[in-house]
């Protein structure tokens, strides 16, 4: 049986989560663009109105409300929608942190370490709490 030290173990970890990093960022950037291409052909030669609402002085229009929530942005991904598939680009770069921090967790759990474990679910609690309730 190979005995591995807790200074290899950790530099294993730490060289996984940097991976899970680059692949996550990458990953998002390759949707984004490939959304960014495809909503500059769907969109050609439109010129954006920037004018308030009427009725409401100078407010933000904002996203279409079907770029607010997952499972329509996963609908409208499918219909090769631009804007829904940058917005999916953007929910994966979002994620990657998310993702690194409950790989942490379930490493921190491995090895015991009672500390990091109690810490590293509190900030988790604290994301998911933010990202389920937070304003809209």
């Amino acid at each position: 049986m190979i005995k591995m030290n807790k200074l290899t173990t950790q530099h294993d970890v730490d060289t996984l989560i940097g991976k899970l990093l680059r692949v996550g960022v990458v990953v998002a950037s390759i949707i984004t663009v490939i959304g960014g291409i495809i909503y500059l052909f769907q969109h050609a030669g439109v010129v954006p109105d920037y004018k308030a609402i009427p009725g409401h002085h100078n407010v933000f229009a904002g996203a279409p409300a079907y770029l607010r929530e997952f499972p329509t942005i996963i609908s409208h991904v499918f219909q090769f929608d631009g804007a829904a598939i940058i917005q999916l680009g953007l929910i994966v770069l979002i994620a990657t942190p998310v993702l690194r921090v409950i790989f942490s967790l379930f490493s921190f759990a491995i090895e015991k370490d009672k500390l990091y474990v109690l810490i590293t679910t509190i900030v988790l609690i604290i994301i998911m709490i933010n990202m389920f309730f937070g304003l809209h």
